[in-house]
This record gives C-alpha cells, structure tokens and sequence, in this order.
C-alpha cells in the first residue's frame, strides 16, 4: 500500500531466505531429479539399440525411428501451426471495442487476466496439440512405408479398374491425410470460435451482429474447409466400397460392392461430392457476401441429400429391387467375390475331386497292403506325450519340454525319411534347486539337447522309441552344437561369457560347466551399457555385481517368435516355432505372413479366430500373435531360422512373387535374403505353416465352391469339426503326417484336416496340402468331397462309434481302473480305395507316474472297427488277413504292488525267475525312496535274470514235457522290454518286465 503520510514508518519486515547453501543444495538435486529421468527414458532407447546392433538389424532400428521421427515433427508441426495460426489470426481480428453489454463486461475480466501470458498461452496451446497429433502420426509409420515402398501388384479390381496397390499401399495413407486434415480444420475451427468469442468477435447475448465480418470471414473459410475434406471424403468413400465389409447372409464378413453399392451407393457418393463442393464454394464466398445465408442453406441441402441419397435411396433399392430377385442380381458381385477371396488367400488352384467315400474293392488282402502304403499313421502324438518324454528324459528337474512337441522329418537307419516327434530340453528356472539372482541369471542359463522318437512305433511298454536321447543326447542325429541359449521358455536374461561359470549338464561324474563362445548378446564391460541395462531392466546389481567382468554378455529376446517379430515388426508371425537339426546346429524355423486388409472384393477374416482350434484353447502359446487382426490377405512370405545357440536371425525371401513383401523389402533393404541361400539341409525340414492352413480351411468351408448360385443358395456351406477326442468344443487341430493322395504314387509330407456340413456330423469333405518343401507339389492342395447323396462318418461319428461299441468301452473301462486314466491322441484319417481310413492311439496314465503310456489303437473302416495293442494288429482285424483273436485288456498299473513267479520244473528258469522277484522287490524300494540309481540298477539285475529265464526255456532243460517252453513274452506278445536309458522309473518298467517274467 503507498504511503499516506502521517509520521514515520514501522521497521520493515524481511522475509527469511534460505541460506546459500540450502539453495545450491536444492538447485542440485533438482538437476539430478531431472537427469535421472533423462538418463532412463535414454536407458529404454540406448538398450534397443545395442539390441539391434547385436542382431545385425541396426538398419531396422534406425528406418524405425527416423520414420517414426520424421512423422512426429511433420505432422506435430502442422497441426501445431494450424491450430497457432488459427488463434492467432482469430486475436488479431478482434474488434477494437467490445461492446457495451453484461456478456462483454463479464468477458473483460478473462481478457485482462489472460493479457499478461496470451504469447505462453498460444505456444502452451499450440505445443500440447503438436505432441498429440505428432503422436499418432508416428504410429502411422507402417502406412507411410508402404504408400512411399508400394509395389504393383499387376492385378487390377473389377469395378475402377485400379491396381490392387491403390486400395492396399495409396488409399490408407490417403485416409490418414484425410482424418488428420479434418482433426486440424475441427481443431483450428473451435480453436478460433474461442478466440473470437473471448474478444468480442463472436456475440452470443450481446445486441446488435451476432459476428463481426472478419469473424465471420475467418469461420466460413474453415467451415468451407472442412466441407472440402468432406468433399474429398465422398470420393474417396467411392474406392472404398471395393474393401467395404458389410453383412450379408451368404457369409459372415462380405468385401466388396454388392448390387446396392454398385446401383445406389456408388451414384449417391457422386452426387454427395458434387453438393459437397458447391457447398464449400458457397463457404468460401462468404468473403466477400459477408453473410452465412447461402452457406447455410447449401450446408443444409448436403445433410438432407446425405439423408436421402446415401441412406434412403439405398434402402429403396435393396427393398424393391434386390429383394424380389436377390440370386440374379447379386450373382455378378459374388462371382468376383469369389474370384478376389481366392486368390487373395491363396486357394485358387484348390482342386475339388469327388470322392464315393466307401471302398469298392472286395480284395481284403490287397486293401491290407494297400494300407500300408497309404500313409505312415503316427501313433505318437506330439500333443500328448510331452509328459513321457518329461518323465523319461528331462534328467534333471531344471529341464522341461514343451507342452506340445513337434513333427518332423529325419531320416531312419534304413536312409528313409521318417515321420518324427521332436523336442528340445529346454531350461526350466522352476526346477533348479535354490532360485536367486546368480542361479537365474548366471549358473542356470541353457538347455541341452533334442529328444526325438519315431512317429510311427512304440516300444512294447507303450514308450516311444527313440531315435535321440540321454544326456548329453546321442543317437540319429549325428553331431550338433546342443546347449539351448534361446528356445520358447527362454524368457528370462542371462549374464554369460564371464568371471562366473555356468552349469552345462549333469553325469554320474557330477556336473559339467560351460562358458558362453558365442557373440549373441550385449557386451556389459562398457560402463555405460552396464547402467543402462540396470535402469532398462530394473536391476541395480546388474551395475555392481563381481560376477559380471570381462567378456560378459547379457542374452535376452531370446523365445524365437518374439526375436523375429522384434526385427521385423513388419511380419505376422506363425503361432508355432518349432525346432530342426540342420547340419550341426539346432535351428528354430519360424513361418512369417505379409498380410494386408485392402485387397478389392476379397472377404475378410480374423486371425485369432480362424486360427484358434482344441489346443490353442489351453495352450496361448499356439495362437497367433495378432490375435485381433483383420485381414483379406496373407501369404507366407518369409521363412525365418533362430539359431538356438547363437541367437542368429535369418530372414529367407519364401514367396518370390508377393508384392506385399517386396514393398517391405525396398522400405527395409538387405534384411531379407533371397530364397537361393536356404540350404538343402534348412529346405529338408521347412514345412507347410499350420496358421495358414487354418486361415484356408476355415475360407474354404465357403469359397470351395465356384459358381456365385451355389454359394447364395448356402447348400454347400462346410463346417471344421470340433476335435472329437476332447471335450474343449473347439475346431480339431490339422495333423502332419505322411500320406498318399488318391492321385499321388507316393507319400508326401502332408497337412490334413476334415469338414462335415454345416450344422451335422456326418463327413462333406476331406482336405490335405502338400508340406513337403522343396518339392514340385508344395503347397497343393486337393480336397475330396463326399457324396451329397449318402452319409459318410465324420470324426465325432467315428469317436461315438468307437465308444458306444460294448467291447471297446469295457476294454477302455477296465484300462480306466484304479488310479489309471485314458486319454485319447489324434484321430487320423487317410483316404483308402475310395474309403477312409480312421486311426487313433489310446493312452493310459497309469500307476503313481502320471504319464501317457501308448496302450491300444482304434481302427475303423467301412463299418469295421478293431481295437488292439497294435497298429499293424488292428489293421490286420479290420481286412481279416490274421485271425482275431480275444485280448484281455490290461489292468491298470499297480506299481506298488509284487508277483508270484510262476512254478516251472526247469532248476535254471525258477532260479532267474526268483532273482528276478528279488530284483523287482528292490526296485519298488528304490522308487519309493526316490533313489532313481539303486531304482535303474534294479532294473537291470531285473532284465538279466529275465533273460537268463527266457534263454534256459529256449534251451528246454528240464522242462515236464522235454521240450522248449515258450519263450517268455508279454501279455500283447511283443519282445521283452528293454532297459530303461534313464536312470528314472518308466512307470510301467515293473510291470512290463513281471509280465515277460511271467509269460
């Protein structure tokens, strides 16, 4: 307050100020508050780079961000400018004196506070909607290199006669243009209604105009704007009608123009635009008429005609001339649907064959054979028998196999190639003995090893055979580099290549430890990348910590799946890596889509959806990454490799033809090698994608057919079946397995499904391709329908029969008993001289190890069923060329308890037989004191005197009769049970053996 004289003043009152050192304190702090939140957002940026660069793909990285840059400032600028000018130009507009009225004085309030800080306010403004409009334009990055990269696809849409590239790579980014310059007109306009209205150029209650001629000028130009966007909308909305999805009743998700948009929509967008652009004209000249009247009016003749031609005449014409005459009116459109849908997915060459369904040939014994030829059935399915390969070669508790494994093809001791089930051992963290950071993360780093088994045979205990086993593995597959640095349960980091060793495996010499040769991974002797990784990955140790030194590195991205999508973010990538011994590597071969959802006319489909089936339902890790994608598009374009020691990403051009991928290549040049370097023993094991294929089936259950009166009529409409075997009530997965075609001489590496008619369970269809790559017929595929005139089983028709037959389900029953559980593998079917063959194996879980165990088959055809221990033996039953005969089923396994060897005359065979007895005794002990050596020691002294037993009875001495006895067998009459590789219980081993004891 001014002094009003009077005398003197008081003593003024200094308010205290901190010390000079409490400033610089603060002052301090507040710098290094600001710096650490620098140094982490630069921690997230610094680690992917080093990232990158340790996989070679620094170029990815840097496309990335430069475009992802570039885009922020462009379109952060623009939109900053827009919205400034705008509020800018609307300030210095503003009429010089406010009018005398209650509005206005109200306003001179907010004016006078807002004078002082107009410049902050507008760069505040401006600077808050740049970010955010820069923001969401640099997720555009995608959009914007492939309308700068596009490549024609030679192939032009039906109705505008443009290239496929306009609608996939031009009209996506033109619609991006097209949304920001509506958001920058909206933004720009509201922008300076605010302004204007602030200072008196706008009037809401105030006498006299309700806008002065420079408000009124400033708003109709960008109200004529935003009816020129709209114009522009209106044309673009034409092209669009191409990739329109709509609903239609011949199918769930129609593409394309229909009657309606052909007849209606497509005139009425015209007209629209036309209105549109005489409307923004009458906008425009507001400049100089200095009045809205005609705008006005001009605007409301275009909502009207929205109303009427693009909404009602529409309907008109769908109701009066559609309608009556649906089939001939929209039997054009479907036609090029149906053309568009299948090539876009790649099922055009599809072959349709009729297929009677039953067997015409009486010759049993040539059928028998015949059998045979048609396809290697693997009785061991990769879904089921996880456990058993869990329980038989994990070896040690910090190793674990996938829950589904996977099929292959490697060649047998006889040089031929042979189906097989293959595994890697992973690590397993949960199973180490004490978790802590240095066991996590340094000592327990790899797997060891690939476990694989024939896909056609168990051994006579119902284990697989091996092909590939123990620790470290041996057998087949020759010599190979098998510590697993990345795999699918690789999820967390390691620290390798340093002070600290890791464990490598285990032996009866105790363990073995490593150090890491490779060059994976990011060097941690830099300082900086040390602090970097420590902040990125919130471990400070990872700073401090002695066990990191010279030579360190730290592994991560290391599931297969997420290292490819990380360097080529660009990819869909397949739901199931699997794994391949190439030459001396173990290699992960990973299948990767371009997928687009602007193809003209073709049908669109949800990845996640079609994709989905029994074991995806319990397993995510078998969905496909893109769970919610919409595509009408998709070819497996590239095949991707992981090196499971190396971490090595290779990505090998696959499709050589697709426009889609070689528009990634020119936006990402030399990333992608050319499909001349994959290698004989890579070309060897690369398969037909199992996504895709459930992309294809699940289109042709409605694009199998050509004609468009077929397909409106919905006579023809399949179905994928649920997977009978299980009660998930998802579709039945498609199996790999070797098969012969009826038009094939010889087998081929195939993927197969079924179809049954919609709404039944009798079989419409039975669908097979070619997954050999390499070979002329790849990717073929060939669908046999059924007669439409009888009924043929299907999976679920099968299954019921299979469990409603009196005979089987009181075997199943009694394999049910006690503790045991059955459990059914995968229902196979081959087509065989005009029939279908059906084969499924049948599990038992038994005893106190709860692992499957291969106990029967289930075989039927044309109407006969058998259900026997083996394949070759059901086969046998069903074509009558061996005598059935009764087998009793097995109890269930009772491990616990003991045997009474039989009573024999033979001195020698009593003795073995009574060791054996010992033998076994001791082996239950073992088991239940978990020491699995003394368990696999007893095992042997159990094999030994078995066969001490079997050979005294070959050799007859001293039996009643004075001839050879039997040789020991058990109850199925297989060979005598081998002895266990591992030193763990088979959980079936015991009762095997007592069995061959007691033959």
């Amino acid at each position: 307050m001014p002094d009003r004289g009077g005398g003197p003043t008081g003593p003024r009152i200094r308010v205290g100020r901190p010390s000079r050192r409490v400033r610089t304190l603060l002052m301090t702090l507040g710098i290094l508050a600001v710096l650490a939140m620098v140094f982490v957002m630069f921690a997230g940026f610094w680690t992917d780079w080093l990232w990158y660069r340790s996989v070679d793909y620094s170029s990815v990285f840097t496309t990335t961000l430069w475009t992802k840059i570039g885009l922020f400032l462009v379109f952060g600028l623009l939109m900053a400018v827009s919205v400034g000018v705008n509020i800018w130009l609307a300030h210095r507009l503003r009429p010089p004196l406010s009018a005398m009225s209650m509005e206005q004085q109200n306003l001179d309030r907010y004016r006078m506070g807002v004078a002082p800080y107009k410049k902050w306010i507008l760069l505040g403004i401006t600077a808050i909607v740049g970010l955010i409009a820069g923001a969401s334009a640099s997720g555009q990055w995608r959009t914007w290199l492939m309308w700068v990269n596009g490549v024609a696809f030679g192939q032009k849409d039906p109705q505008f006669n443009l290239d496929v590239s306009f609608y996939a790579f031009d009209l996506p980014w033109y619609r991006f243009l097209l949304g920001f310059g509506f958001a920058a007109t909206v933004l720009g306009l509201i922008a300076a209604a605010l302004t204007h209205y602030l200072y008196g150029g706008l009037r809401v209650t105030s006498p006299g105009a309700r806008a002065t001629a420079a408000a009124t000028g400033h708003l109709s130009v960008l109200l004529g704007l935003f009816v020129s966007l709209k114009a522009v909308a209106y044309w673009l909305d034409r092209y669009g009608l191409a990739v329109k999805s709509s609903d239609f009743k011949a199918t769930d998700s129609w593409t394309g123009l229909r009657y309606v948009d052909a007849n209606a929509y497509l005139p009425a967008k015209t007209i629209l635009f036309c209105i549109a652009v005489i409307c923004a004209v009458l906008f425009f000249a507001t400049l100089w008429r200095r009045t809205w009247q005609l705008p006005v009016i001009g605007f409301g003749l275009m909502v009207l005609s929205a109303v009427l031609i693009g909404g009602l005449y529409p309907a008109i014409v769908q109701k009066f001339q559609v309608q009556p005459n649906e089939q001939a009116k929209e039997a054009p459109y479907v036609e090029k649907n149906l053309k568009a849908t299948r090539e876009a997915y790649g099922i055009g060459d599809t072959e349709v064959t009729e297929y009677p369904g039953k067997s015409s040939t009486d010759d049993k014994k040539q059928l028998r054979d015949d059998a045979d030829k048609a396809a290697s059935m693997r009785m061991i399915d990769p879904n089921v028998v996880s456990p058993t390969f869990q329980q038989l070669q994990q070896m040690k508790n910090y190793y674990a196999f996938p829950q589904n494994l996977d099929v292959d093809r490697y060649k047998g001791t006889d040089g031929k190639e042979q189906d097989t089930v293959i595994g890697l051992r992973e690590l397993d963290l949960n199973g180490i003995p004490k978790n802590n950071w240095i066991n996590d993360h340094f000592r327990y780093t790899h797997g060891y090893g690939a476990v694989a088994a024939k896909g056609t045979d168990a051994d006579n205990q119902g284990r697989p055979v091996f092909t590939e086993s123990d620790l470290p593995s041996k057998g087949s597959l020759g010599d190979y580099e098998q510590r697993i640095y990345y795999g699918e349960k690789t999820s967390q980091y390691s620290i390798v290549g340093g002070p600290q060793k890791e464990i490598d495996y285990s032996d009866d010499s105790g363990e073995k430890t490593t150090s890491y040769k490779g060059k994976s991974g990011v060097n941690l002797s830099n300082p900086l990348n040390r602090a970097a990784y420590a902040v990125a990955f919130g471990e400070p140790q990872i700073l401090y910590s002695g066990a990191i030194g010279d030579g360190s590195r730290i592994l991560y991205n290391r599931v297969p799946k997420e290292r490819v999508e990380a360097v080529a973010p660009w990819l869909t990538i397949d739901g199931d890596a699997y794994p391949a011994v190439v030459g001396d590597k173990i290699q992960w071969i990973v299948d990767a889509y371009t997928t687009t959802n602007g193809y003209p006319y073709a049908s669109r489909t949800t990845l996640g959806d079609t994709t989905a089936d029994s074991l995806t339902a319990a397993n995510s890790q078998r969905a496909v990454v893109a769970q919610q994608n919409q595509v009408n598009y998709i070819r497996n374009s590239v095949k991707a490799t992981v090196d499971a020691y190396t971490g090595e990403v290779k990505l090998y051009q696959w499709d050589t033809k697709d426009p889609v991928l070689k528009t990634w290549m020119k936006a990402f040049p030399d990333t992608v090698q050319p499909k001349g370097e994959i290698s004989q023993p890579l070309m060897d094991h690369l398969r037909y994608p199992q996504d895709l294929f459930k992309v294809q089936r699940e289109l042709l259950t409605r694009y199998h057919v050509k004609d468009a009166e077929t397909f409106l009529s919905g006579s023809e409409v399949w179905q994928v079946p649920d997977d009978p075997t299980n009660k998930s009530g998802s579709a039945v997965p498609p199996y790999y397995l070797s098969m012969r075609m009826p038009d094939q001489s010889d087998q081929a590496f195939s993927l197969t499904t079924t179809f049954t008619p919609n709404g039944r369970d009798n079989l419409s269809a039975f669908m097979a391709v070619n997954a050999e790559a390499g070979t002329g017929d790849y990717g073929k595929i060939d669908i046999l329908k059924m007669p439409s005139s009888e009924t043929v089983d299907g999976p679920k028709q099968v299954q019921s029969k299979f469990n409603s037959d009196t005979d089987i389900a009181e075997k199943i029953r009694l394999l049910r008993g006690g503790d045991s559980e059955v459990e059914y593998g995968n229902l196979l079917t081959v087509p065989l001289d005009g029939g279908l063959l059906y084969a499924e194996p049948v599990y038992v879980r038994g005893g106190g190890l709860r692992y499957p165990l291969l106990r029967r088959v289930l075989v039927t055809y044309d109407g006969r069923t058998a259900f026997e221990p083996t394949l070759e033996k059901a086969l046998n039953v069903i074509f009558g060329t061996a005598k059935e005969t009764p087998v009793e089923p097995e109890e269930p396994e009772k491990p616990d308890e003991g045997t009474t060897p039989p009573p024999s005359d033979n001195p020698t065979v009593q003795e073995a037989l009574q060791e054996a007895q010992k033998a076994f005794d001791e082996g239950q002990t073992a088991m239940k004191d978990g020491d699995w050596k003394a368990y696999g020691e007893a095992q042997q002294k159990l094999q030994d005197a078995l066969k001490r037993a079997e050979d005294a009875e070959k050799q007859g001495t001293g039996g009643p009769s004075g001839k050879p006895s039997e040789k020991p067998s058990d109850k199925s009459g297989d060979k005598p049970a081998e002895p266990e590789k591992s030193g763990e219980p088979s959980g079936d081993a015991e009762q095997a053996g007592l069995r061959t004891g007691s033959g």
